[in-house]
This record gives C-alpha cells, sequence and structure tokens, in this order.
C-alpha cells in the first residue's frame, strides 16, 4: 500500500466500510436466496428430518380424498394451488435476512395443529442448506478481507460472485 496521508486513509477506510456494508448485504440476500428456494421446493414432496424436528408425516386419508374432490393432487403435502409456496419470500434488513410467509396457513403447516402434525419447511430449509448457507457468507467476507485476488496464490473470488 502506497504512503498516505491521515485524510486519504479516512477516506480509504471508509471506502472499505461501504464497499463491506454491500458485499455483507449482497452474501445476505444470496444466502436467503438460497434457503427460499428450498423451502419453496419442499413443499409438496415429503420431508426427511432435519435436526429436532420430525419427517413430514403421512397425509391422513381424509386430507387426500379432500384434496382428490377439491381436483388436487392426492399426496403432495402442503401444496395445492402453489399459492402458500408462492408466498415464501426473503428480505435484507441491515445485518439481517428474513425467510418467511405472510401465509397463516405456512404457520400452521410448519407448528402443527391439534388435528396436523408439524411440517417444518423453512426451519427445516435452513438447516438443510446451512453448509450451501456458510460458504456463500465465507466466500464474500473472506474476498473483501484477502483483496479479491491481492494474494496470487488464491483464487480470485470476485470471478465466481
Amino acid at each position: 500500500m502506497p504512503d498516505l496521508s491521515l485524510a486519504e486513509f479516512g477516506a480509504f477506510l471508509t471506502e472499505i466500510t461501504v464497499e463491506t456494508e454491500h458485499r455483507t448485504h449482497d452474501a445476505l440476500d444470496e444466502a436467503a436466496q438460497i434457503v427460499q428456494a428450498e423451502a419453496r421446493r419442499e413443499l409438496g414432496t415429503y420431508q426427511d428430518a432435519a435436526g429436532p424436528f420430525p419427517a413430514w408425516a403421512e397425509l391422513a386419508d381424509a386430507t387426500k380424498d379432500d384434496r382428490v374432490r377439491q381436483g388436487y393432487t392426492e399426496n403432495n403435502p402442503g401444496l395445492r394451488s402453489g399459492a402458500m409456496r408462492d408466498s415464501i419470500e426473503r428480505t435484507v434488513e441491515e445485518h439481517e435476512a428474513h425467510v418467511g410467509s405472510d401465509d397463516e396457513k405456512l404457520v400452521y403447516f410448519e407448528l402443527g395443529t391439534s388435528k396436523q402434525p408439524p411440517r417444518s419447511v423453512l426451519a427445516g430449509s435452513l438447516i438443510r442448506k446451512t453448509e450451501d448457507v456458510v460458504k456463500v457468507i465465507g466466500k464474500r467476507v473472506f474476498a473483501r478481507l484477502v483483496g479479491d485476488g491481492v494474494n496470487p496464490s488464491l483464487p480470485n473470488l470476485r470471478d465466481a460472485e
């Protein structure tokens, strides 16, 4: 790094801070997108246990009959019209990413009711995709720390973005 005056060094630190904020936001958004896609993919397909969340229970025969009567497939848990699946969205605010839905049916599906066992979609998706999320965030933070290819023995991670 060349010799910098105090003012130039201050400007340099400010630039790094702003760029790091943008990178953090982008990394969190990419990580949330991974979880969102997994949650949307899971609806309609029975899921194995994930962490403390049990495997999805088989739909009750009465539920299967009701689904068929309404014109839906018999055995695709959580997937009828696709509205609940499509309601799963992501947001990033400051240093937090959120994946969720404002569809109350998904709350009942996720947590269960007195008549329906829980079938974790959101939490299960995060658990299943934790490794991918950690890699995305780690890759972006590491790339910022090493200056995107400053060290020629390291890969230029900017190309991977």
